[in-house]
This record gives structure tokens, sequence and C-alpha cells, in this order.
């Protein structure tokens, strides 16, 4: 396996021992025959296909539906680190949610100077409507994930917080499937921590945070937009392995107060929708009049306590990439303790001294936009040509409070199989978070994103990317 000096590896060593967490696959993998793993893989791809795992790229024209990329090397995490790591991501998690509540209600933040009132105030993502209300359990972000990338063998730093509809955990899911049918014997050789429960845990957290006028188990529903969306895998997958209804806007109404959906017993109140539709779209009386994907007059029966919404309306501003530079800031003002997970120093370009740094060094830099995700709208410098530089400085320059920029970090690499073996790519980790007015149930792995090509820093799935399995080992 050819070793990256300057990236931190996380399976061996820089003498080629493998690290600890390491040690029972390396004994595994060498005695295997590479051929063998090869076929393995294909026939990974093979189930990844009959299962009928796709996701949507959107370019100029039609959606292009996909199969993601799936390695069979697993990316290995010791239960030491895992205990640290989620630590810092309940932490954060909790400051998130203290956050939402405050900015929707006294704003106590922003009295203190602890943020500029602008970045609120001016923010596309900040929904008035909420103003005043309370979510049941006091909960906004029922489901998060946070991404993570490593540069160091105790270095992790936060890349984004996903606190809106944060996707991805059905590949997490059938990414472990997968591995236990094609290697059963591994697993009975190396004691790895288990996610497949993630739904009946999701379905609990979910049950926890019921709305007031709920009676009775409650009962939970997951919304989407419908076939032609890119998730929409992921959707069904979710709503039939926690036995809960599928749902179109189209299937609900406003029934006596609440939110009911069409069944074949006439129409049954809805307790906890997890939404997978935008802010946006959600109730055309209320946001996008013309949205053909929301539920008429839901958010009239959200603020009477009608109904749960995981996650709530208006927290995507806890996602916006300029309101992530001052997450340390949120952190303490909120936990009085120190963030405990580090964030990427980062460059807001609304600022003129910011931006002009930005402007000299683009070569350097990531740039992203405040409200990007999936890896679209964003510049990588080392990797981009000098038209592409142009291009991105003139609409830098047109609209700076777009974006945000961040250093080009060295991100560790795992190992991935090729024709020629073993070979090191670049990962990130996006571990799921579970929120309920009980607790914060953090799931012991999540998807880990591996950059197939050689050299690439974009783990993204829409931009080439693929998935590996993600173990934390037990204790």
């Amino acid at each position: 396996m050819t070793d990256e000096p300057h990236f931190f590896d996380e399976m061996r060593k820089a003498d080629n021992a493998p690290r600890a967490p390491y040690q029972g696959f390396n004994n595994w993998f060498s005695g295997e025959d590479i051929s063998r793993l090869q076929r393995k893989s294909r026939e990974a791809e093979q189930f990844f296909r009959k299962t009928g795992i796709t996701f949507n790229v959107y370019g100029s024209g039609e959606a292009d539906e996909r199969l993601i990329p799936f390695d069979i090397v697993p990316r290995i995490i010791s239960a030491q680190e895992w205990a640290r790591l989620t630590k810092g991501i309940e932490q954060r998690v909790r400051a998130i949610n203290a956050f939402l509540y405050d900015i929707y209600h006294r704003q106590e933040i922003l009295r203190a100077g602890r943020i500029p009132t602008e970045l609120i105030a001016r923010n596309e993502a900040f929904l008035p409507l909420m103003i005043g209300v309370a979510p049941p359990g006091g909960i906004y972000t029922h489901i998060v994930g946070v991404d993570l990338v490593r540069t160091g063998e105790d270095d992790f730093f936060v890349l984004e917080d996903n606190a809106r509809t944060p996707s991805g955990v059905s590949y997490m899911l059938e990414n472990r499937e997968t591995m236990l049918q094609m290697f059963p014997e591994l697993f009975s050789k190396i004691k790895v921590q288990q996610v497949s429960d993630y739904p009946t845990r999701l379905r609990r957290s979910l049950c926890a945070a019921a709305p007031p006028a709920t009676t009775g188990k409650p009962v939970v529903a997951v919304l989407t937009p419908g076939l032609h969306n890119s998730a929409y895998f992921e959707h069904s997958f979710l709503a039939d392995h926690m036995g809960a209804e599928l749902v179109e806007g189209h299937d609900c109404r406003v029934v006596d107060g609440r939110i009911a959906m069409r069944t074949t017993r006439g129409y049954q109140p809805i307790d906890v929708l997890y939404r997978r539709v935008d802010d946006d779209f959600l109730d055309p009386l209320n946001f996008n009049p013309d949205s053909m994907l929301g539920i008429p007059g839901i958010m009239d029966v959200y603020r009477s306590g009608g109904i749960t919404i995981a996650n709530a309306p208006g927290t995507g501003i806890a996602d916006d990439k300029a309101i992530y530079s001052y997450m340390p800031d949120i952190v303490e003002f909120y936990t009085g303790e120190k963030a405990i997970l580090k964030n990427v120093p980062t460059w807001r370009c609304s600022e003129p001294d910011a931006l002009a740094y930005v402007l000299d060094h683009l070569d350097e830099l990531v740039v992203k936009e405040v409200h990007g995700s999936g890896g679209y709208g964003m510049l990588v410098g080392p990797a981009a040509s000098k038209r592409e530089l142009s291009a991105f400085r003139a609409k830098l320059t047109a609209r700076p409070g777009n974006y945000i920029a961040q250093p080009t970090l060295a991100l560790s690499t795992c190992p991935i199989l090729t024709k020629a073996g073993l070979a090191p790519r670049h990962v990130d980790l996006r571990p799921f978070v579970l929120v309920s007015p009980e607790k914060v149930d953090i799931t012991p792995g999540g998807l880990t994103r591996v950059a197939l090509k050689k050299g690439s820093l974009v783990v993204n799935s829409s931009q080439g990317g693929g998935t590996k399995d993600t173990w934390v080992l037990g204790e």
C-alpha cells in the first residue's frame, strides 16, 4: 500500500505497521486473495443495484440516477476514539438546540453581542413565523448529521452541521448489511458495534417528542416530496423499517384541528411527521403558495401543538455556513464550556477584510455557498483551473455575503480496494444523532464518504465520491 506522508493514514503508521484499531482487519486481509475480494466487491455492486440504492445527480438538464459506489474496506474507529467524539458531538448538538430556541424566543445571544444581529435578521433560513413557537418537548433538531474530518491522530474538526434534513442514513444501514452478507467471518473475529437498530431508535426518539394532542401510542409518518426526489429511496426505506406510513402532501389534510392522513379506514391523525420536504414547500398557505409538495395549514396546526414536525421549521439557520463560523461562541454561550470539537477556520466573505484575503488566496482555499449542500456551488481552489478561478472571483465579488472560505485541510486517508490492492483515499464522516426530550442518542458509526479519485478531496457522491461501512469497535 503506497503511503502519502503528509496525510494522516488511519490504517497504517509511518513504518507501515497497522494502527491498533486495524490490527484484526489487517491480520484477516493479509490472508485473503485479492481476486476473491475484487469478486466480492462486484457482488456488492450487484446487491446495491438489485436493492435499488440510487441517488440523483442534478445538472443543467434532467436528474441523472446513479448507483452510489461502495468500497468494501471498512473504516475502523476504536471505542476510545468514539467515546471522545460522541462527547463533542453531544455538546455541539445540545448547543445548536439551545441556540435555535433562543433565536426564536428571547435572542439573548444577539443581546450579548456574540453574533451580529444582521446575520439572523437578513438570513433567508430564519423563519419569523417560528418566533415564540415552542416545539413539543423543546426539540428543534430531532435528527442531526455532523460532518467530521480528521487531520491527525487526535485532530478532528467539524466541517459542517446538518440540522435541516440530513440524508445518508440508509447508506449507513445498507453498507453494514452488505458487509455482513459478504464477510460474515470478519464479524465473528472482530467485535463491531451494531447500527442496524437505528430505525427502532429513530422511531422511539420521535415518539418521545410527540405533541400534547397525542392520545395513546403516537402515530408517526414520513413526508416525502415523492418518487422523483434524489433521496426517495431513503424516505421509503426509513418509513418501511420504522413501521411508519410514507405520505406525500396530497395524502394529508387538516381534520378537526389535526393533520390527518388518508387510510383505507378514513383519515387518521398524525402525531409526529418526519418531514423530508424543505421549509419553503412545507405549507403553501404560509410559505411558497405554488408548492404542491406540502400540506396546506400544517403550520397553524403545528403552532397550536397539534403535531410534531421533525426537524422543526426554521432549523436551517443552524446549517448556515456563516453561522457555522460562530459555533465555538455558540457552544460556549449555551454550555459554559469550550467546544470539544474544533471548527475549521472560516473567512466570512461578507466582511471586507476577509473578502480581500480570500480573493488574494483563492487558489489555496475552499469556497462554499452559505446555504449550499452536496458539493454544489463550491470551489476547491488548489484543483481549479485559471478559468474556474476567474469565474468564481466574479461570483464572489458580485455576492460576497453568499460565501464563506476555508483552508484546504489535509484530510486523513483510509484504504480502498483497487486492482493493485489497497490504496489511500481521503474520507470524511457523518455520524447520525437523534435528539429527544429524554436524551441525545448517537449511532456508533455513521456514513463514511470517500473520494475515490486519487488525490481528490471532494467526497460527495454527487461529485464522484463513494461510501464505506464505518466500524466502531466494541469495548
